[in-house]
């Protein structure tokens, strides 16, 4: 393959995911919400599941369930405060599970779109994952921060119980369906094995997380978790180096 060929099929591939993610983070941001003032409306907590504040769905900023934790909740360990703080986690956990699963049946590779909007919408929903519990596991307000507060647990049993099983999750993401992305897409094109990597590895750690974390909530010192995030996107850059997948 010529190196404009390669050049070509990367960069092609690159817009297409651009913009595929950027469709299915505002599905997932829109969803997040409305889960929230969902199960807050059936614990009879909010009057409509559609009064939330709407934000922008590219930067994931100004967004807000609606839901009035301080009022409904004022002294916390109220198990429906955690309910309806964690209730997105819950479906973000839910959706990458079975995305992982069904990304390793051979019949998904077989199908090519819907293999690439799965494994996208996976990594989305991943992202939300790692923001919230590796990220911000010790914020007081926030999903994580209601959580904790409703149940009156230490934000270190979620922290590491939760960041043990993500590691899980990404372990059999970059090992098992990365090079099963790289077979489908790349085709052999280690440029746009790279691109797969790095982009997919971006919006896990630095989009979702590390930037975020870091410009948005300074000058708490939480936002030295989102150091965390700029670590591991390099560690994974170069612990799962596409050059290492010889045979697949």
């Amino acid at each position: 393959m010529a190196a404009s060929e390669r050049i070509g099929g990367t960069l092609g591939y690159l817009i297409i995911v651009i913009v595929t993610f950027a469709v299915l983070q505002t599905v997932v941001v829109i969803v997040h919400e409305f889960t929230h003032s969902t199960v807050a409306w059936l614990l009879g907590c909010m009057p409509s599941p559609l009064d939330i504040v709407w934000g922008n769905p590219l930067l994931m900023t100004c967004w807000d369930e609606g839901v009035a934790y301080s009022r409904l909740f004022p002294s916390g360990h109220n198990p429906a405060e955690a309910i309806i703080g964690g209730s997105p986690l819950v479906f973000h956990t839910i959706i990458v599970t079975l995305g992982i699963v069904f990304l390793q049946k051979q019949w998904m590779t077989e199908r090519k779109w819907l293999f690439h909007t799965l494994f996208w919408f996976v990594i989305a929903n991943f992202m939300e994952l790692i923001a919230y519990i590796v990220m911000r596991p010790f914020a007081s307000g926030g999903d994580t921060g209601h959580f904790n507060r409703g149940l009156g647990l230490s934000p270190w049993i979620l922290f590491v119980a939760g960041t043990l099983i993500i590691l899980v999750g990404l372990y059999v993401l970059f090992r098992k369906i990365l090079p099963r992305m790289y077979a489908v897409f790349a085709q052999g094109n280690r440029l746009t094995e790279w691109m797969i990597l790095s982009v997919t590895a971006f919006f896990l750690f630095m989009w979702g997380s590390g930037i975020r974390i870091v410009f948005y909530i300074y000058p708490d010192p939480q936002w030295m978790f989102g150091l965390l995030g700029f670590a591991a996107f390099g560690v994974v850059l170069f612990a799962c180096n596409p050059s290492r997948y010889i045979n697949r």
